[in-house]
């Protein structure tokens, strides 16, 4: 059966954040830097041993169950190309103060230098509103982009980036290298490659070291290679930042090689297909499969689960991995 499941709030994160969280959640109040829920997660907080971890109610990590017996949690297709790697990890992230502006390396980039087996592509789906900053406006080059980093010109780093309100029910599609930072207020389901690992160009403010941790080890001058450099017009912003579709599929197609999410509006009853899932509950008063499930309820699905019926008045987001 789907598993219900708690929070899963690593403490002390290097931002404020996580009120909004336990308020979606309807849970107790978080501490003040427990901004990010890690939902099903196989994937754990960078140095740490289990940090970031989900637990089943048997008190097995998740990690292990799936590699005990990855047929039966991420399906036979999956399995056979892929194994035991879920390929996805999902978070809510409750921004109690600005992110700094950062970026992720792509896949041949965290092999090559940091013998990882992915890099950092993310989605959101806003679900509450703010103010967003993705993609450079301008081209920068690689002399100027450095130097701004050294100087921790806060002011001059965020005006690279193109500003954009977000409200509820808006995807914001972050692709590998593309720099970007999130508004304070907003709350999002992240979804990403199932890795800890963020090149921090700014770092004044925060609760961090970002002249030691934030080059991935690598030094700047290594790490920075992986950030792009290219502008990007309002119209291609507004290919990675608009408006979800009422249902179904609702990133953009580049992002289907990574992840996938899936908004399922429910009045009366509705299924939500086999295979691999979190899901998650952002209105509405449901049952899945004879279960209460109101809003805030995260719901961890095996493959081996089959299809779920959900009824009553609401809407459900599914997140998986890419189609094998």
């Amino acid at each position: 059966m789907p598993i219900r499941l708690s929070s899963n709030r690593p403490a002390e994160r290097f931002y404020r954040g996580g009120a909004q969280i336990t308020a979606f959640r309807g849970e107790p109040v978080a501490g003040e830097r427990e901004p990010e829920d890690w939902v099903g997660s196989t994937t754990t907080v960078a140095g740490e041993a289990e940090v970031g971890l989900t637990r089943l109610p048997d008190g097995t990590l998740l990690r292990d169950a799936i590699a005990a017996d990855p047929q039966t949690w991420l399906g036979a297709a999956h399995a056979a190309r892929w194994g035991a790697d879920a390929r996805l990890l999902v978070k809510l992230l409750d921004a109690g103060q600005r992110l700094p502006v950062h970026g992720h390396p792509h896949d041949d980039f965290a092999a090559t230098h940091l013998g990882r087996a992915h890099g950092k592509a993310e989605a959101w789906y806003i679900l509450s509103g703010g103010t967003v900053h993705v993609g450079l406006r301008d081209d920068i080059d690689a002399g100027a982009l450095r130097a701004l980093v050294d100087s921790q010109d806060v002011m001059a780093l965020l005006g690279l980036l193109h500003q954009i309100d977000v409200a509820p029910g808006d995807v914001v599609w972050v692709p590998p290298g593309e720099l970007h930072a999130i508004g304070a207020g907003v709350l999002l389901l992240e979804l990403q490659q199932p890795e800890d690992l963020s090149i921090l160009l700014e770092w004044d403010g925060f609760a961090l070291d970002g002249a030691a941790d934030g080059h991935l080890g690598l030094g700047f001058d290594v790490a920075l290679q992986a950030i792009s450099r290219t502008g990007r017009s309002a119209a291609q912003v507004a290919q990675l930042v608009h408006a979800a579709p009422a249902s179904g599929s609702v990133f953009p197609v580049d992002a289907d090689v990574y992840f996938r999410l899936e908004r399922m509006p429910v009045s009366g009853t509705a299924q939500i297909a086999a295979g691999f899932a979190i899901v998650v509950v952002t209105a509405g008063d449901l049952e899945i499969d004879g279960e209460p499930a109101p809003r805030g309820t995260t719901l961890l699905v095996a493959a081996a689960d089959g299809a779920l019926t959900v009824r009553g008045d609401g809407e459900v987001l599914v997140a998986r991995p890419p189609a094998p």
